[in-house]
């Protein structure tokens, strides 16, 4: 098939992740706890010294059998190949912005800072524990929640007691911190 007919999108910009890490807000720094530093870490290291030789090696003995048109092998391998390409730029541009902050540092204070692990209740009596992290360590199954989302810009620089406002689509809700924990230091 013809080039011009295939659209492959190979570009620097082509940096979306799509749903798994969101952008980062414009001027604003990409704060990492020390071992969300070390998760991305790992995984660019994985894929630049164990994923991508791996694949360069079965792109190579595919592109060597001959007849690249119709060799899945060659065509599955470049595709991969360029998927691992733009996740290692994307990986890397996210840890050259990084910013780590050791929440350990906070230990013992009661105001709600990056690294907090905060429970709160809300007007219905609900309590919920966040721990607040960066962009990148998002698990809201685990409560894990992003410095930036709406629940973590309510709840930063309050203290144990404080009732915080949080703006929802369904109105206004309130939330009292109830604790603020941070790790110990090692």
């Amino acid at each position: 098939m013809s080039k011009a007919f295939v659209s492959e999108r190979d570009s620097e910009d082509d940096d979306d992740e799509g749903p798994r890490l969101a952008p980062l807000p414009q001027g604003a720094r990409n704060y990492m706890t020390p071992a969300g530093y070390a998760r991305l870490r790992d995984e660019l290291r994985t894929l630049l010294d164990v994923e991508r030789p791996k694949v360069v090696e079965t792109v190579s003995l595919a592109a060597s059998n001959g007849d690249r048109s119709e060799n899945g092998d060659y065509i599955y391998g470049k595709k991969r190949l360029r998927e691992i390409d733009r996740r290692i730029r994307f990986l890397g541009k996210r840890l050259d912005a990084a910013e780590v902050v050791d929440p350990s540092r906070q230990f013992g204070n009661e105001r709600v800072f990056f690294g907090a692990t905060v429970v709160y209740a809300q007007d219905d009596g609900v309590e919920r524990e966040v721990t607040i992290v960066g962009i990148d360590e998002v698990d809201t199954g685990h409560g894990r929640i992003s410095w930036v989302s709406p629940v973590a810009r309510a709840l930063l620089k309050s203290s144990v007691g404080d009732v915080v406002t949080l703006p929802t689509p369904s109105g206004v809700l309130s939330l009292e911190v109830l604790e603020v924990r941070y790790p110990r230091p090692d």
